[in-house]
């Protein structure tokens, strides 16, 4: 794929996007409502017609070859690149999936590792330091400051100690 085709289909994509978002914000008044100000659908409907214009333009542009990215022959993205970006997604989801069941600060802790160390090549010491790191900072923003309840699956009596101290 080019990056003139990748515009294009991204330009297409958005379109559709936005005339879904310009449907369902017109579920609420978009207009203006005396004494009150703008209906609750104002803003996103707004906006999403901005975005329709836009992808319009660059529709515009990508037919009459106007621009360096309209004209562009180059790949899109490249094999590896889309390999690595592909390992990062599948990491992810694999992450979300285990949230049920390892909870958030189980899951976590494997991704960083996961992608510290194998992707990023970066030293056992800095991945480990990270990945036990981020997890306690996340649950004291969360759970301790923001009051926020993560799921934690079969991690949770762990965490009684800490709701003692802090609760």
């Amino acid at each position: 794929m080019t990056v003139r085709v990748a515009e294009l289909a991204m330009a297409i994509l958005m379109g559709v996007f936005s005339l879904y978002l310009m449907y369902k914000s017109a579920e609420l008044p978009i207009g203006w409502i005396p004494d009150e100000g703008p209906g609750g659908g104002a803003w996103p409907f707004w906006l999403a017609v901005m975005m329709l214009l836009s992808c319009v333009g660059i529709i515009v542009n990508w037919v009459r070859r106007k621009g360096p990215v309209a004209t562009s022959e180059q790949p899109y993205v490249e094999r590896g690149i889309l390999i690595e970006v592909g390992l990062v997604a599948l990491a992810l989801i694999v992450t979300v999936g285990l949230f049920s069941f390892i909870g958030v600060y189980g899951a976590l802790p494997l991704f960083l590792l996961f992608y510290l160390r194998f992707l990023g090549n970066h030293s056992w010491k800095l991945s480990i330091s990270f990945a036990l790191l981020i997890p306690v900072v996340t649950f004291f923003f969360f759970e301790i400051t923001l009051k926020i309840t993560l799921p934690k699956g079969i991690t949770e009596p762990l965490f009684y100690p800490l709701y003692r101290i802090f609760f």
